[in-house]
């Protein structure tokens, strides 16, 4: 009976149960729908919250928020104004920029690419990028090591457009390319002592390159630019100022008659191994610098194994005593005193002064003034040298601008050397009066004699291409110096020390020099040949100055090497310019009926009869 019991109450307990759970079933759940309420609430508030935030963001914090956004990506950067020419007289081009791109590395970039790309260091494209940039492997990888907190580092400036294009083919992580322009001279060694150079950031550092840095450069530009994480800009938002490109610099130089020299000089300077050589060329009629050059020479398109002592352009910078070159002045204070005429006779036998020979290795007897010039006799010189007064002879000099630069704008020109004395010995004068004692530079002498050349007016040197008619000062008078250029032609005549420096069709007036070296002893055995002179004498266009240092061999004098470089520059120039030829050749059977020997007489023989009969210079 119990059991039966148990059985009954196990089972109305289970039906109650179910009664209850179908209860549940049937009645709503207060506590599902306060969850829904909830949930809708925090939805609404978070939706809200966001409506107001984006409103405080967009309307009332966006100025803010802005500038701090730009704070940190924006950035100000220079838009650098495109660097002008510089070119001849004719508008050849002697220095241009040209499109060229530079090898960055960003080293942080390049180490954290190493989890992706673990072999970077071994693979081809990394021994390839190594062979570029001119470093071993390992090399490479310690300077990126060495540069691992850098974002930006040159490895490789101005690369040509081969490497530029195996650079891009390559894709290495890190390795970038910047546009930025090359300077080029297409003229190369030729014009390199003039023109200059400049540093790989376009920054002049020699030559008028240096001189005028400023001008080729304008003022640069700025830009606003957004940057990315890496630094690369991925924005160009407003230019702020605009570049200003720089001025074309037009030089006095004649690329046709720079080259002729370069060539001539070059050819010279090499079969003799000379320590150094240097021509210039000026307009006689304008003070402009046609051409100046120097060996050795470099070229500034290639400066891996550049000589330093090779960049000075020795024409402005190297001062050598002038030697015989200096006489035709001395000749010049001499017949502006009115002591002498061109015909009045000196005895050139030799002399003594203060205890020193002068004249003891040529002893001419008696000649005249002119032909103390023709015969380049010191004593001759020196006795006009010491009749003169001191202050008179001397200001002669300081006229001619000797001890005083150019002012030319050259860079580092100089000055020569010539010391102003209280008291001057009868041998200082002397010395003085056939170049010695004094030191000057190759463009000096170059100016003293486009004097000569220009009627006795002296004009300012320039480098810079002169439009408009250059009016100089006179320092002396046309009839004076014309008498002095009639002396220096026969220089070049039959007799005279510098035969070689003649030009068939054109007269030439011009003086030999061969100076002894001096060394911290005195002098020594080295020597410098030296020709200067004028071209055409009957209305002189260019002066040309030619100057070899230590020339090695037999061959040392200014007439025998010095004068056929002058003469072949002179004669290629002058035609280059279309000088008309001023040599006059009589007819074949006049001259026959002449009783002189050679076959041919020109107009300078004529001058010189009556310079020699007269005293005078014939018009």
């Amino acid at each position: 009976m119990s059991r039966f019991e148990d059985t009954q109450r196990l089972a109305q307990t289970m039906v109650r149960k179910q009664r209850t759970r179908d209860k549940k079933e049937k009645t709503p759940s207060g506590f599902l729908r306060g969850r829904f309420i909830f949930m809708v609430t925090i939805l609404a508030v978070l939706t809200c919250s966001v409506l107001v935030m984006a409103a405080y963001i967009q309307m009332i914090s966006s100025d803010f928020l802005r500038d701090q956004g730009d704070a940190r990506s924006v950035r100000l950067s220079k838009l650098e104004a495109p660097r002008a020419s510089i070119t001849d007289r004719n508008g050849e081009e002697l220095a241009i920029s040209i499109p060229s791109e530079s090898l960055w590395v960003d080293p942080v970039q390049v180490l954290s690419s190493l989890g992706e790309y673990p072999g970077l260091f071994k693979s081809e494209g990394w021994k390839q990028l190594s062979e570029l940039a001119g470093m071993k492997q390992e090399v490479l990888v310690d300077w990126i090591n060495n540069r691992s907190k850098k974002r930006f580092v040159y490895l490789k400036r101005h690369l040509n457009q081969n490497q530029a294009n195996v650079i891009k083919a390559l894709k290495l992580p890190g390795i970038h390319l910047l546009a930025e322009p090359r300077r080029f001279y297409p003229a190369a060694e030729v014009a390199a002592h003039v023109t200059g150079f400049t540093n790989t950031s376009g920054k002049g550092l020699e030559g008028f390159e240096r001189t005028f840095d400023k001008w080729l450069s304008g003022e640069p530009g700025q830009v606003l630019v957004r940057r990315d994480l890496l630094g690369n800009v991925i924005e160009r938002k407003k230019v702020l100022k605009a570049p200003e490109s720089g001025h074309e610099v037009a030089l006095s130089l004649d690329a046709r008659i720079q080259t002729i020299a370069y060539v001539e000089l070059k050819k010279v300077f090499q079969h003799v191994k000379a320590d150094s050589a240097t021509v210039v060329v000026l307009d006689v009629q304008s003070g402009e610098v046609l051409a100046m050059v120097n060996q050795p020479s470099f070229n500034p398109n290639n400066r891996v194994s550049l000589d330093v002592n090779a960049v000075r352009n020795r024409a402005a910078t190297d001062v050598f005593e002038p030697g015989s070159t200096l006489k035709p002045f001395t000749a010049l204070a001499a017949l502006q005193s009115g002591q002498y005429l061109p015909n009045t006779m000196i005895d050139t036998n030799a002399i003594k002064l203060n205890g020193y020979w002068v004249g003891r290795a040529h002893n001419y007897g008696l000649l005249s003034v002119s032909d103390v010039i023709k015969k380049s006799s010191n004593v001759g010189v020196s006795k006009m040298a010491l009749s003169l007064p001191t202050d008179d002879f001397l200001n002669m000099f300081y006229q001619l601008g000797f001890g005083t630069d150019t002012g030319s704008g050259f860079p580092g020109e100089s000055m020569g050397v010539f010391r102003e004395k209280r008291r001057w010995s009868d041998i200082e004068k002397a010395t003085l009066s056939y170049g010695y004692g004094i030191s000057v530079t190759a463009l000096q002498l170059a100016r003293a004699y486009a004097v000569l050349g220009s009627g006795g007016v002296i004009r300012p040197v320039t480098f810079l291409r002169q439009d408009e008619v250059v009016v100089g000062e006179r320092l002396f008078s046309k009839s004076i110096t014309k008498k002095i250029l009639l002396m220096m032609e026969k220089v070049v005549e039959k007799g005279g020390t510098g035969t070689r420096a003649s030009i068939e069709g054109y007269r030439v007036a011009g003086k030999t020099g061969t100076a002894i070296k001096s060394n911290s002893g005195g002098y020594g055995d080295d020597y410098v040949a030296i020709f200067a002179g004028v071209a055409p004498l009957t209305n002189p266009k260019l002066a040309i100055v030619v100057m070899v240092d230590n020339p090695k061999g037999d061959e040392y004098y200014g007439g025998d090497l010095a004068a056929p470089i002058f003469s072949n520059i002179m004669e290629r120039s002058l035609r280059w310019l279309d000088v008309s030829p001023d040599k006059i050749e009589l007819p074949m059977m006049i001259a026959n009926s002449l009783p002189v020997k050679s076959s041919s007489l020109n107009s300078s023989s004529l001058n010189n009869s009556l310079v020699n009969r007269e005293g005078g210079s014939r018009r």
